[in-house]
């Protein structure tokens, strides 16, 4: 149970009974002969804490994925037995906080509920009727919302109990660090196809044939659903599309500074406090004895301080005709701004840019026309609507509308064509034969139905169909064991201590690894394996069609100075004693669970569960 402060109560009276409400769940609906959905010792588990628990888990996920959960897909990703299990441990604690006779004070109580804030008044002071009416709209009496409060702080009180002052042993920890930070001195020599000794065998149909039967997991389709659409997006009646010319000179003209820019340059502007001051700084820059740079320093400046970026002649006001008058590099001046005196430099000159109508025409057609097309797509969605609602096949739509049919095998990695849109393949992942199309927006203004036909089974794909994928895979496998075979007695000299020259390789990598690094374009594995190996071992680690030849030159310490692994230390430190004393938490609600025991009444969970369905 996480720790919590002593105003978590609230949170929950607040958000889940006033904001979710007890709308199904109040406590007409569950109170009667049925008052618990379980017990803990001499704790019962209310069937209300139950119902409202629950729901507001189902929200939560609502708010989160921005879906509806059904309460049997609640059911199938376990969020009743998880809101039950939270229900139980709290009830152990309060179990055992009452036989032990840990509890707040009346006067802590009291204080803690005046200082709450929802329950301020105008004023900023405790309301004490605003109290009393927001517990009676949430179903609450005041002595119950205060006993809540009241068993959450001694819940709180002995968890923090249990919990505080765990510290993790030196030793632990040292060994924890050297796992971490050890380090491993290490050279390779990388093996691949052009550098076998002997030829590769040309594979026969039989080798082909024997590899594809021995590896049928490589070569098995995954399973499929065959999904009939009908679709619609705007580049299908893009050229069906008239645009008008006043709306395209219309759109020319609302853009019209996009398509032209005047002249403009880009522009450095270092101000001083006065015009001698400008004027000896200039003179430093042209004699020589100082740049543009050094004036910004000696001004207390960075470049980025004095940057204009591009500006045009508008921008510059007076100072427009010497700039705009100047050549790349340029420092002129003093120039009167509205800063002071200044001095500017003209790092480049951008030229004006002039598109006129005919030129722009194209693509402001292509965009009216895209915008239009979207839009007769949106009039058409309830068109498709009810032709579906009134019994109308996908095929039906293609013939009534502009919508085109298509067929996909599709699985989750599939992404061509209309899998590339992610609304169709959520629509495409979550479609049973029992559902009826309905019309869905696609992404990027387009629209489709889709009807599952059949789900295929995985199936094992015929060696003709994957003839070149076979042959690409023997091959692979083929000039491993090759390579393998080749590099064993490489291995055995450099085990024996000779060195790279010795057993004829080059060194094609030489680098100091911890398990925290990582080494660009070697196998998946070769940190790991790196560091199974002993100090002067030699291996050979396969990556595809190729070899790794290893040697573990030297093993070390970590190293004192990183200082990244000093700032790990902490963090490992941390994280190691958050999860000793979560376990410490855990072992003392499992001993009060068994010592105590545990009753559910199922019935009563079927009779909360059947308000939901």
């Amino acid at each position: 149970m996480a720790k919590k402060s002593i105003t978590t109560p609230l949170v929950w009276v607040m958000m889940g009974l006033l904001i979710l409400g007890l709308g199904g769940f109040g406590v007409t609906n569950l109170s009667g002969t049925v008052r618990s959905v379980g017990s803990v010792g001499d704790v019962d588990i209310d069937v209300n804490d139950y119902a409202r628990s629950l729901q507001q888990q189902i929200r939560a996920i609502e708010a989160e994925t921005g879906e509806s959960i059904s309460f049997a897909r609640a059911q199938r990703i376990g969020l009743p037995d998880s809101v039950m299990v939270g229900l139980v441990s709290a009830a152990a604690m309060d179990d055992e906080t009452a036989r032990i006779g840990l509890s707040v004070s009346d006067e802590t109580l009291r204080d803690e509920i005046v200082s709450m804030r929802q329950f301020s008044g105008i004023d900023g002071e405790f309301d004490r009727e605003g109290y009393r009416m927001v517990l009676e709209s949430a179903g609450l009496s005041e002595a119950q919302y205060e006993d809540d409060i009241r068993a959450e702080s001694s819940r709180n009180f002995l968890q923090a109990a249990v919990m505080a002052g765990v510290t993790m042993p030196e030793g632990y920890m040292q060994t924890m660090l050297t796992f971490l930070g050890e380090r491993r001195d290490v050279s390779w020599s990388v093996l691949e196809r052009g550098d076998l000794i002997t030829g590769l065998p040309v594979p026969q149909e039989a080798d082909l044939s024997a590899y594809h039967t021995e590896n049928e997991e490589q070569f098995t389709a995954p399973e499929r659903k065959r999904i009939t659409y009908a679709w619609l997006t705007p580049d299908m009646i893009v050229d069906t599309v008239e645009v008008d010319e006043q709306a395209l000179r219309d759109a020319y003209a609302a853009r019209e500074d996009d398509f032209n820019q005047p002249e403009r340059r880009l522009v450095e502007r270092l101000a001083f406090p006065d015009a001698a001051a400008a004027q000896a700084a200039l003179s430093a820059i042209e004699s020589g004895d100082s740049t543009f740079d050094d004036a910004v320093t000696a001004r207390g400046l960075d470049l980025v301080d004095v940057d204009l970026g591009d500006v045009d002649r508008a921008t510059l006001e007076g100072a427009a005709d010497t700039v705009f008058g100047a050549q790349v590099g340029d420092v002129v001046g003093p120039l009167d701004t509205s800063i002071g005196p200044a001095l500017f430099r003209v790092n480049a000159i951008l030229s004006q840019q002039i598109t006129t109508y005919e030129q722009a025409l194209p693509d402001l057609r292509s965009e009216l026309a895209s915008d239009r097309a979207r839009r007769v797509i949106d009039a058409q969605i309830d068109t498709v609507d009810d032709l579906l609602a009134g019994g109308a096949t996908l095929e039906d739509l293609t013939q009534e509308t502009d919508m085109q049919l298509g067929q996909i095998d599709w699985h989750a990695d599939e992404t061509d064509d209309i899998a590339a849109y992610p609304t169709f393949r959520t629509a495409a992942a979550g479609v049973s034969e029992s559902d009826y199309p309905t019309v869905t927006n696609l992404d990027e203004g387009g629209i489709f139905a889709i009807r599952l036909d059949e789900v295929i089974a995985p199936e094992l794909q015929p060696l003709d169909e994957v003839r070149d994928a076979v042959t690409a895979a023997w091959e692979a496998e083929t000039v491993a064991d090759a390579l393998k075979k080749q590099a064993e007695p490489l291995v055995s000299k450099l085990a024996s201590g000779a060195s790279f020259d010795d057993a004829g390789l080059s060194i094609d990598g030489a680098q100091v690894l911890t398990r925290r690094g990582y080494q660009d374009d070697t196998p998946a594995d070769f940190i790991d394996r790196i560091f199974e190996m002993s100090e002067g071992d030699a291996a050979v680690i396969e990556d595809g069609g190729r070899v790794f030849v290893v040697k573990l030159d030297k093993v070390q310490a970590p190293d004192p100075d990183d200082t990244d692994l000093v700032q790990l230390e902490e963090l490992v430190r941390q994280q190691a004693v958050s999860s000793l004393s979560q376990d410490m938490f855990q072992i003392l609600a499992n001993d009060i669970r068994d010592r105590v025991g545990i009753s559910i009444d199922q019935q009563a969970l079927n009779a909360v569960h059947a308000n939901f369905q």
